[in-house]
């Protein structure tokens, strides 16, 4: 069965382009025009990824990201827009999204980032990792704490997956960024430390105490307390 894409984007010289190269790559594409149509079909369809336009009518691509996410939709979305400022990407990140590519773009980049994000969507099997009151399923991509289930994107879930693959070792952000975001990733290291941040706040206690941050280095993720 090919990978589902939804592309939220209302140009629709755009629309038709990607629409034509993504079939010929082997996907399934669907498109949305406006942002209240997107979440209705993402919802209803449930795509393998979304690529989303932030300047979209009815609702701009932060709210169809953040409300994607409060439905508990957790497929990797891609931001497409020619707002890619450093604060762009930050409320990008801060709203769900998973990457970021710049308008224009290369259609190569383009389908190497939706193939990576797949690619990272489907984590190795794993045993079942358990830390505090966590208990993380890999191989079910679901992760809950105190027997609650928690709210985390595909790429919180390859990150944590990647920081206890490396209990009790310090990892430095580009470390992180080229095995967890690929290494073709041209973003920050402030990508790490916001998803680190969104992680501890998830998983860990107000003084973290498995999620420690080593100053002028980088993180170091530990499955026994550290206090």
């Amino acid at each position: 069965m090919p990978d589902r894409i939804l592309l939220i984007e209302d140009d629709p010289s755009i629309v038709r382009g990607l629409e034509m190269n993504l079939s010929l790559d082997g996907y399934e594409v669907r498109a949305a025009v406006d942002g209240p149509s997107g979440v209705r079909a993402a919802a209803e369809w449930k795509p393998d990824l979304v690529l989303l336009d932030i300047m979209l009518p009815g609702m701009n691509g932060y709210e169809v990201c953040r409300e994607l996410r409060k439905r508990q939709l957790t497929m990797p979305i891609i931001i497409l827009s020619a707002k890619m400022s450093e604060p762009d990407k930050v409320m990008g990140l801060d709203t769900g999204a998973d990457d970021f590519v710049t308008k224009p773009f290369g259609l190569a980049e383009l389908l190497a980032r939706i193939k990576a994000n797949l690619r990272r969507q489907r984590p190795v099997a794993a045993p079942v990792l358990r830390f505090g009151d966590v208990e993380a399923d890999f191989t079910a991509g679901e992760v809950r704490r105190g027997g609650q289930l928690v709210d985390l994107t595909a790429r919180e879930i390859q990150l944590l997956q990647y920081l206890a693959r490396n209990d009790g070792r310090v990892v430095t952000r580009q470390m992180v960024l080229d095995a967890v975001w690929g290494l073709n990733y041209f973003g920050t290291e402030r990508t790490v430390d916001n998803f680190i941040t969104r992680l501890r706040q998830k998983l860990d206690t107000e003084e973290p105490q498995h999620f420690s941050t080593v100053r002028g280095v980088g993180y170091r993720f530990r499955l026994e307390s550290s206090r």
